[in-house]
């Protein structure tokens, strides 16, 4: 069984034991999660879509850690007058690990 949700502004396709990366969270490791937006979910070839969302369903899971990511870098430069600048940025994102799928 699948499921397509949405947070963090992103949309993740998801179904049981997936562990994906997703913006940050509140709660530390071993805490529960309860993801209420669910686009869509559905087994092989029975689907349901939500018109936007599903009534009734959702998708727990467990945090796993909370971590930073990558470093993006950003280099601003105007040419010939001796300016640049160059910052990076890493964001918190949460891992979790998807337990289960109702709806």
């Amino acid at each position: 069984m699948f499921a397509v949700i949405q947070t963090g502004g992103k949309q993740y396709k998801v179904a049981e034991n997936d562990i994906i990366i997703v913006e940050r969270l509140d709660g530390d490791a071993g805490a529960k999660v309860k993801f209420d937006d669910v686009l869509m979910s559905g087994k092989g070839s029975d689907v349901k879509v939500g018109a936007p969302l599903l009534k009734g369903a959702s998708v727990t899971g467990e945090v796993i850690e909370q971590r930073k990511g990558n470093k993006v870098l950003v280099f601003k430069k105007k040419r010939r007058q001796n300016y640049r600048r160059k910052k990076g940025h890493r964001q918190v994102e949460t891992v979790v690990k998807i337990t289960g799928i109702k709806g």
